[in-house]
């Protein structure tokens, strides 16, 4: 059976077999039969691929990497974990969003810490403006979803609130081209902030305020999947969620 996610890959790279081929420095023919054929390249020549096509190792041969394997690459994402978010340096989010150039992302509920943070809010206009995508996840204060976590954190309509206040927050930045605000109804497990290849992933834990929960740092590596699962969970909730406009 050939390996369609090689093909797919190339064609959305829109790169040619000899190209791949010249890259990693092996002959055409033999990047044809790890598609046509299904063979799968030694572990340096998946790496090379996987870099080349800005995917994952693991995405482009399943089966490939053994579960310590896998297990070493994921583990390899992690930068750092925090016990609790208030425990992260006030300004490693002012860093996470600095540092991204392409694309800018938050998925909360309220996430009224950042709304509230002129600094940040002022970069993400600026970043927007200079070419970045900068997207905002927020959740719709009117969904049984939001109530949900009001009660689930014993904050009731509390976190309705938050969201609205976050909004008349973001309202300034509505009209700013590159910059999106979309409201959700999603039960979150997690609150995911993205600085291009980096994330913040805080954790929710029921009956507790997100600020007193676990926050991880990822950094994506190749081969590695964790980044690209919550990646992943982001453009499935963007994907269903409703536009704020200005």
């Amino acid at each position: 059976m050939p390996n369609e996610r090689l093909r797919a890959a190339l064609l959305e790279r829109g790169a040619t077999v000899a190209e791949l081929a010249e890259s990693i420095q092996v002959d055409p023919k033999t990047v044809e039969r790890w598609i046509t054929k299904n063979r799968t390249p030694y572990r340096k020549h998946r790496f090379a691929v996987a870099s080349f096509l800005r995917m994952d190792e693991a995405y482009l041969w399943p089966e490939a990497l053994t579960p310590e394997q896998a297990a070493a690459v994921a583990e390899s994402e992690i930068v750092t974990v925090y016990p609790h978010r208030w425990a992260v340096p006030r300004d490693a989010w002012g860093r996470l969003f600095a540092q991204a150039e392409e694309e800018i992302g938050v998925l909360v509920y309220s996430g009224i810490f950042i709304a509230q943070d002129t600094g940040i809010m002022r970069m993400f206009a600026e970043k927007a403006a200079a070419g970045t995508r900068v997207r905002i996840l927020l959740g719709d204060p009117d969904s049984a979803e939001v109530a949900q976590r009001g009660e689930d954190e014993g904050v009731g309509d509390g976190m309705a609130a938050q969201i609205r206040t976050a909004l008349v927050l973001y309202r300034p930045l509505l009209g700013v081209d590159g910059l999106e605000v979309r409201l959700h109804a999603t039960t979150l497990y997690n609150s995911i902030y993205r600085g291009d290849d980096r994330l913040l992933i805080n954790t929710h834990i029921y009956g507790k305020f997100a600020a007193d929960a676990p926050v991880m740092h990822l950094r994506k590596v190749v081969g590695g999947d964790m980044v690209s699962t919550y990646l992943d969970s982001f453009e499935t909730v963007w994907a269903k969620a409703t536009l704020v406009s200005s």
